[in-house]
């Protein structure tokens, strides 16, 4: 490792102190005279000043060696990235695990003629193969859940004239129109109105209107628990139209769209598998409480509302710097940031809308029904789609009543809350009780469909029908009938200390092949392929023939792993190989088994971390 000049603890020359150089030379005495000197004795040279020690040089430095300033730049990426791995920062740490690698793989040198780098590939590789190992057993906790953009982002910024027509109307409305927010018309207002009743606003107004009929009686309960306006749900409805996925530019979550600053104030979790932002009823409860809280700071609604959404430092000092609490004044004197500027005027054209449901042509749209759902309190982590499957249900269906879940696994905190269908508690309990507790992120349960044998669902779930025999006690060549349950025990993840074949199989890669890919369907990881072929990006080009090491059969059961290691074969000449068969069309069952491999696409840390 290369050294840094004031590291190596070189200097020059010691600085003299000032006494030391003005103290007299010191007179070393003269021998006695001969005794055949001269009468008249010689002259007595002055004696000149002794010249000052020479300082002691220091050894420079050796150069550094850079094939070991590669390996130390690798191992800092390394530490750097599991270090964000411990954290549950986990995409920064699979990039940081990349860099390490792609600074040997995208070195000058040769790899296999410097065997100090090729030893540091090798613990790279096996490092992190270890951490992929772990969140392999962990469960699909790297399958993060895909966020949706806030509507009012786009809408916020618009601008146009006010519509003369539409502020007739709307003079004549706000007469009958009655709520316990003030529903004050101005210009910003009518504006608004006219947007929304234009086509394209229409369509995210009546959007908003329909959904909001799934969290209207619950957040209307929880706002006048805490005591505040109902109609603040229209804040909800302006902010997210009532999507619990919408995720703001900013980072700004949920229907109420909290950023996680705010949301720590008022206790909404946040970690890598449950963002409590998104959960409806918590974050209804925060909402309330913190619109109360700005409430009592300001004493206005319109600039509580004003700093919901730019923070409260914002409206202080837009207030301070006006002189005035008007939330119309700070408006047109242009002391707050546009996006603001519009969203009272949105929250209340909102409002005025939805109590005139019939002169907008809301009164014919169906709202959607009030989410109903049973409650199921976890003891131990669970894989979603084994809790669907347990449940009768669809991913799709636990995921909306689920949506604080970021990934497709509970966490391993005791006393989480699962939210089922309605009417499916019973049977998810007896379900989830044949499985042992320590097995839910892995396992699964299949509900037999007609003509399916143990032997086909054993290829399905890339496990053994043995094994699927012995779990749910049935003999080998039992007859399955249709809406049988079975409890399908997974194969686990390879070994850390995976031991691959010596010759490699060779793979022509074909059109839209990535290197996630293939690893996903030979069972290797990411890494590893790199590695074999010295890939230093990951782009693939067609054609382009692949060394590929399987996994020895000493690891992998014959039935669990079906693929001849002992014969290598060259897969894109053989095209007919039961071998590539089974390469390509287990694709899909193995990563619905297994899971991604870390290095290909992220990875979930395991839940004791």
């Amino acid at each position: 490792m290369s050294l840094a000049l004031g590291a190596c603890g070189l200097r020059g020359p010691a600085p003299v102190a000032p006494e030391a150089q003005a103290a007299p030379p010191r007179v070393r005495p003269l021998p006695p005279p001969a005794p055949a000197a001269a009468a008249r004795p010689a002259a007595v040279p002055a004696p000149a000043a002794a010249p000052a020690p020479a300082a002691l040089a220091s050894p420079a430095p050796p150069p550094p060696d850079p094939v070991q300033a590669l390996v130390a730049a690798c191992e800092r990426d390394y530490q750097s990235g599991f270090a964000l791995y411990r954290a549950g920062r986990l995409d920064q740490a699979r990039a940081q695990f990349d860099r390490a690698v792609d600074r040997l793989l995208a070195s000058s040198y040769d790899l296999r003629q410097t065997p100090p780098l090729q030893a540091e590939l090798n613990r790279l590789v096996d490092r992190v193969h270890a951490l992929e190992t772990s969140a392999l057993e962990a469960g699909d906790g790297f399958t993060e859940q895909k966020p949706q953009p806030a509507p009012i982002e786009s809408v916020a910024q618009l601008t146009f004239p006010v519509d003369a027509a539409t502020r007739a109307e709307v003079e004549q409305q706000i007469k009958n129109t009655r709520g316990d927010l003030p529903l004050a018309l101005t210009d910003p207002v009518i504006r608004y109105i006219h947007y929304f009743s234009t086509p394209g606003g229409r369509e995210y107004l009546q959007a908003s209107y329909r959904r909001a009929g799934e969290y209207r009686a619950m957040i209307e309960r929880t706002l006048r628990q805490v005591g505040v306006p109902q109609d603040l749900i229209y804040l909800a409805q302006a902010e997210s139209s009532f999507n619990p996925f919408c995720v703001s530019r900013a980072g700004a979550r949920g229907i109420w769209q909290f950023m996680a600053s705010r949301a720590d104030d008022y206790g909404l979790k946040r970690n890598w598998w449950v963002d409590e932002r998104q959960d409806p009823q918590k974050s209804t409860l925060a909402a309330a409480r913190h619109l109360r809280d700005l409430y009592h700071e300001f004493g206005d609604w319109y600039l509580a509302m004003a700093a919901y959404d730019a923070g409260p430092a914002t409206i202080q000092r837009a207030v301070a710097e006006s002189g005035s609490a008007d939330f119309w004044v700070l408006y047109r004197r242009g002391l707050l940031p546009q996006e603001t500027r519009n969203y009272v005027p949105i929250i209340i054209a909102m409002a005025l809308m939805a109590k005139n449901p019939r002169q907008y042509g809301l009164s014919r749209l169906a709202a959607d029904p009030p989410l109903v759902d049973d409650e199921v309190v976890l003891d131990a982590p669970v894989d979603l789609r084994l809790a669907a499957e347990c449940a009768g249900a669809s991913v799709a269906q636990m995921q909306e009543l689920n949506p604080s879940l970021l990934r497709l696994t509970t966490p391993n905190t005791p006393g989480f809350v699962l939210h089922l269908p309605a009417g499916t508690l019973a049977r998810f309990r007896a379900a989830l009780e044949k499985i042992p507790p320590d097995k839910r992120v892995l396992w699964r349960y299949h509900e037999v469909e007609p003509g399916e044998s143990l032997y086909e669902i054993a290829r399905r779930y890339r496990t053994t029908a043995a094994r699927i025999a012995e779990v749910n006690n049935v003999s080998l060549d039992a007859r399955l009938h249709a809406g049988d349950d079975l409890v399908i025990p997974v194969r686990r993840a390879a070994p850390d200390h995976m031991r691959y074949t010596r010759v490699a199989t060779r793979y022509r890669v074909r059109r839209g092949d990535t290197l996630r890919k293939i690893a996903e369907q030979f069972g290797v990881s990411e890494l590893a392929l790199r590695r074999w072929n010295h890939l230093r990006g990951s782009y693939l080009r067609a054609g382009r023939i692949l060394r590929i090491h399987l996994p020895l059969r000493e690891h992998v059961a014959d039935a669990d792993f079906p693929y001849n290691v002992h014969k290598p074969k060259d897969i894109s000449a053989t095209p007919g190989s039961a071998f590539k068969t089974e390469a390509m069309a287990g694709g899909r069952e193995r990563r619905a088994a297994r899971g991604r491999a870390w290095a290909s696409g992220g990875a979930a840390c395991g839940h004791g971390a």
